[in-house]
């Protein structure tokens, strides 16, 4: 019974678009999470407590698994408790990221995953100063916060994607997956008046929302973004697209 919930929640994964490899991980991180549950007596029928992750957390810490497959293996159930809420096996949210995750001592990762309140706050306030930050900059910084798409989605992002007036994005995501994801309003002010200043250019007729000098903007161009704001924040974490959609689903997938 319980490996049925672990395959349902494969072929979730695989019809959200996330790639083998993603795949392979998370299931692999929850195969192990149930097989500790059911050893210590649990007979797992979908409905996930709060005890069952903090348990296998303190297990994790006592066989002395690094800081950053702990986090790793958090990440994973928090996705599986959505996938769960979602299918109506159980009843509410049981994983806080901002709990759970271990904190990582200074220099021991390259990357942390997802961004404190603080850092998004400092985010926010540099995003609204017209001096630091251009209007197109603004809008795909909002994009990447707010709707957690991937990067190569927000490069392929049109304008007729873009409903106005329901305030949602349509996303073309892997494997031709389409999905309408909201967007707040402080979002869609930010692409009409990216829109609105773009009128002049060149390449205004493009069907592409993102441009640059050369047309539509690529992939390396949003890490070069990136990078920039990166060190003009100094936010003490690297601005990259999958931090921003682990903030993402953090904050918005777990309570919907």
């Amino acid at each position: 019974m319980a490996t049925d919930f672990v395959e349902k929640f494969k072929r979730y994964l695989k019809e959200d678009g996330k790639s083998p490899k993603t795949i392979e991980s998370y299931v692999g991180d929850i195969a192990g999470f149930v097989s500790y549950i059911q050893n210590m007596g649990v007979k797992f029928q979908g409905e996930l407590k709060r005890f069952y992750v903090t348990s296998f957390r303190n297990y994790l810490i006592e066989s002395q698994y690094e800081t950053a497959t702990i986090n790793k293996k958090i990440n994973s159930i928090q996705s599986f408790n959505s996938f769960l809420m979602k299918n109506k096996y159980t009843n509410e949210i049981v994983v806080d990221l901002r709990k759970d995750r271990m904190k990582i001592a200074f220099g021991s990762e390259k990357q942390v995953e997802v961004f404190s309140e603080k850092q998004v706050e400092k985010m926010l306030f540099y995003m609204h100063n017209e001096d630091k930050v251009g209007k197109r900059d603004r809008m795909i910084l909002f994009l990447l916060l707010y709707t957690g798409v991937r990067v190569s989605e927000l490069c392929d992002i049109r304008v007729r994607n873009i409903d106005f007036l329901t305030s949602h994005l349509k996303v073309y995501g892997k494997g031709g997956k389409i999905r309408e994801v909201p967007l707040k309003p402080e979002v869609v002010e930010s692409i009409k008046e990216y829109l609105a200043e773009r009128v002049g250019s060149q390449f205004s007729d493009t069907e592409h929302l993102i441009l640059g000098q050369r047309g539509a903007l690529k992939r390396d161009a949003i890490n070069t973004l990136l990078e920039k704001y990166t060190k003009e924040l100094e936010l003490g974490i690297k601005m990259k697209p999958h931090t921003f959609r682990h903030y993402v689903e953090s904050n918005i997938m777990g309570s919907t």
